[in-house]
C-alpha cells in the first residue's frame, strides 16, 4: 500500500483548499493510486457466482484478464478511465511512460475478447456488474473515443468486443427494468443512465439515446417531494436524489428542468444534502464510501447549478456546496487505506474535471 509523506499530504491539503481545480502536482499524486493497484490482485472481491467446483477455483486474473486488480472489477475499470483522463488532461504528466506501459498491457484485443466472453459464460454472468460497472466501462470507452491520439485509437479498437457486449446487455435489460434502483451504492439506476447517455451521444447511437431518455422519464419525471432529508445511508457514495436530478439535467430543457426541480426537492432535503458526511472510520471499507459521497455530490451539484438560471435560489448554493465537499474530501483520499485509495481518486478526478 502506498503511503504519502506528511509534507506531501500538507501540500495536497493546501492545494485543495486554495482551489477546487486539478493541478499537475495533485494529478501526479492521484495517478499513482490506480497505477499501483491495477496489477494488484489481492485483496479481491470477485462477486463471481460459481456454477461448480471448476470455476469456483479460478483466480481473479483467470476470470478477468484485464480488470482483476483494484479490489473489484468496476474499480479497475474506472482506475483505467482515470489514468486515460489524466494523460489527456496533462500530456506532461510525470511517470507517463509507466502509465502507458500499464495501460498498453491492459488494452490487448485477446484480453478484451476474454473479458467479453465472461458475460454469458456462467449462470449469472449476464447480470455481472449491472449497471455500475457497465456505466464505467462505457465512460472508459467514451474517453478513448474522444481522444485524438494514436494510443487512444489503438486502445479504443481493442476495447470494442467488451464495449459491444455491454451495449447489447444494456439494450436488452433497460426495456424490462420495471423500477429504478434508488440506492446510494452500485446499483443506482440514475448514475448508470447518466454515463450511458453520455456514451450514446458521443457514439451517436440514437437508438440507445432514445431508449435511455424514455426510461429516465418513466422513472423520474413525475417524482415530487423526494425524501432527501433521509439521506445518506451508512455506506452511500451516491446521493439518490442528486443522481436523478443530474440525469434530468441531461434530458430536459432548462425551463422544464427548473419546473421539475422546484417540485422535486423540499427545503429540508436541500439542507440535508448540503451537509458534510461524517466519516467515522476510513479503514472501514464501507464507511469510507462516504468520502466518495462528497465527490459525487459535488459533481451533481455543479451540473445542476450549470443548468439553472442565474436567478434560481439553488444556483449559488449548489456551487458553494460543491466547493465545500471538494475542499473537505480531497486531502482525505490518502488517509483511507486500500479500501478508499483504490477508487476514491477516480471520483475526485471526475468531480474536479467535470
Amino acid at each position: 500500500m502506498k503511503k504519502l509523506t506528511l509534507p506531501l499530504l500538507m501540500f495536497l491539503c493546501a492545494q485543495s483548499i486554495a482551489q477546487t481545480k486539478l493541478t499537475l502536482d495533485v494529478a501526479q499524486s492521484l495517478s499513482q493510486l490506480p497505477l499501483h493497484c491495477i496489477n494488484t490482485e489481492f485483496p479481491n472481491k470477485t462477486s463471481h457466482l460459481s456454477d461448480g467446483p471448476e470455476d469456483a477455483r479460478l483466480l481473479p486474473h483467470q476470470l478477468h484478464p484485464v480488470f482483476y486488480g483494484c479490489l473489484d472489477w468496476h474499480s479497475s475499470v474506472h482506475g483505467h478511465w482515470m489514468l486515460i483522463k489524466l494523460l489527456k488532461q496533462f500530456p506532461d504528466l510525470p511517470k507517463r511512460d509507466s502509465i502507458v506501459a500499464v495501460l498498453d498491457n491492459s488494452f490487448q484485443l485477446d484480453k478484451m475478447r476474454k473479458e467479453a466472453e465472461y458475460f454469458g459464460k456462467y449462470t449469472a454472468s449476464q447480470n455481472y456488474e449491472r449497471t455500475y460497472g457497465w456505466a464505467w466501462l462505457l465512460k472508459l470507452d467514451e474517453e478513448l473515443l474522444s481522444w485524438n491520439d494514436s494510443l487512444g485509437h489503438k486502445w479504443h479498437q481493442a476495447m470494442q468486443p467488451l464495449t459491444q457486449k455491454i451495449e447489447t446487455l444494456w439494450k436488452a435489460f433497460l426495456p424490462k427494468q420495471t423500477y429504478p434502483n434508488r440506492s446510494g451504492v452500485h446499483g443506482n439506476t440514475a448514475f448508470g443512465l447518466c454515463f450511458a447517455l453520455d456514451w450514446a451521444r458521443a457514439k451517436k447511437d440514437v437508438e440507445f439515446e432514445k431508449l435511455i431518455i424514455k426510461r429516465a422519464k418513466d422513472f423520474y419525471l413525475n417524482n415530487k417531494n423526494i425524501p432527501a432529508h433521509l439521506e445518506p445511508d451508512g455506506a452511500d457514495f451516491f446521493s439518490p436524489s442528486l443522481m436523478a436530478a443530474d440525469l434530468m439535467t441531461r434530458i430536459l430543457p432548462q425551463a422544464d428542468f427548473v419546473k421539475w426541480l422546484n417540485a422535486y426537492y423540499t427545503e429540508a432535503g436541500v439542507k440535508r444534502i448540503g451537509e458534510l458526511p461524517v466519516v467515522s472510520d476510513r479503514n472501514d471499507y464501507h464507511i469510507v464510501h462516504l468520502d466518495g459521497l462528497s465527490f459525487s455530490r459535488a459533481w451533481c451539484m455543479r451540473n445542476i447549478s450549470d443548468k439553472l438560471p442565474s436567478s434560481h435560489k439553488y444556483k449559488t448554493l449548489f456551487n458553494k456546496n460543491a466547493d465545500k465537499f471538494l475542499n473537505e474530501s480531497l486531502p482525505k483520499i490518502f488517509n483511507g487505506g486500500y479500501g478508499g485509495e483504490h477508487w476514491l481518486a477516480s471520483f475526485a478526478v471526475y468531480a474536479l474535471l467535470r
